[in-house]
């Protein structure tokens, strides 16, 4: 890929461990806002709605954003 501004700098392995990341990044992030609710939720007895809905968005967006690339292409 040749970009105007960067030149030659990025090329597709580039892009491909951007993508890489960021998929971890999601799988993390929503394992640990699981993980932190029912933390929270069995240690305490304190359910924090906030964490749930963390969790369920970014597992919603990451199914949602596969079905999508499944669908078109």
């Amino acid at each position: 890929m040749n970009l105007p501004i960067l030149g030659d700098q990025i090329d597709e392995r580039f892009l491909m461990h951007r993508l890489k990341s960021t998929s971890l990044a999601g799988v993390v992030g929503g394992l640990l806002a699981s993980g932190l609710f029912v933390y929270q939720f069995f240690a305490h007895d304190m359910a924090r709605w906030d964490l749930l809905a963390v969790a369920v968005t970014i597992a919603l967006v990451k199914l949602s954003a596969l079905a999508y690339y499944r669908l078109v292409d």
